[in-house]
């Protein structure tokens, strides 16, 4: 009995180490800025100004749609500080605003604040990619749950933006966003 719970703990750990592992170096997690540098350069002060329209979906944790939006952004930028102004118009009716306020740093450091982040988003836009991460505080009729979230965005060549975002709780994925962005009057 003795070698077998040691059997199964051992079989456990290893499972427990591959799993961290697999998450570290092979998953959306593992992704660098740096494995981006080939491709259109993302500039923020360029690729988010003026009206920009926007599609996706909200996948929840078993892996379903859980809700689909449309939203309409309004960016302008004074020098290395951008504003962004969001409506997001959920298929439950439900609409929600957000403005965010985007500093760049000269190395394409980014600093975000926005009134639902708790503290502040910090991320990094290098070669075609733009990467955020943040702790974002849901409203009240969808929780209110504090989630952090690591949001990618992939400028592809016409210029439309792919968004990629995971939702975590205690480190476990609890949502995941996919969205277009592109210039209004590009539709």
């Amino acid at each position: 009995m003795t070698v077998f719970l040691m059997t199964l703990g051992m079989a456990v750990l290893l499972a427990v180490v591959t799993v961290a592992l697999c998450s570290r170096f092979a998953s959306f997690q593992a992704q660098a800025p740096a494995d981006y540098s080939d491709g259109p350069q993302f500039d923020m002060r360029e690729r988010f100004n003026g009206p920009i329209e926007c599609e996706g979906v909200i996948y929840g944790p078993t892996g379903r749609v859980t809700s689909r939006f449309v939203a309409n952004f309004d960016a302008k930028w004074e020098g290395n500080t951008g504003t962004v102004t969001e409506r997001f118009k959920y298929d439950s009716g439900n609409v929600q605003d957000r403005q965010w306020i985007f500093t760049l740093g000269n190395d394409g450091s980014i600093r975000a604040e926005a009134g639902d982040l708790v503290g502040t988003g910090i991320g990094q836009q290098h070669g075609s990619a733009v990467n955020l991460n943040y702790d974002i505080q849901l409203t009240q009729d969808a929780g209110g749950h504090v989630l952090s979230v690591n949001d990618w965005m992939y400028l592809m060549e016409n210029g439309t933006i792919m968004n990629r975002s995971q939702f975590r709780k205690y480190g476990i994925k609890v949502a995941e966003l996919v969205a277009t962005m592109r210039p209004a009057n590009a539709a």
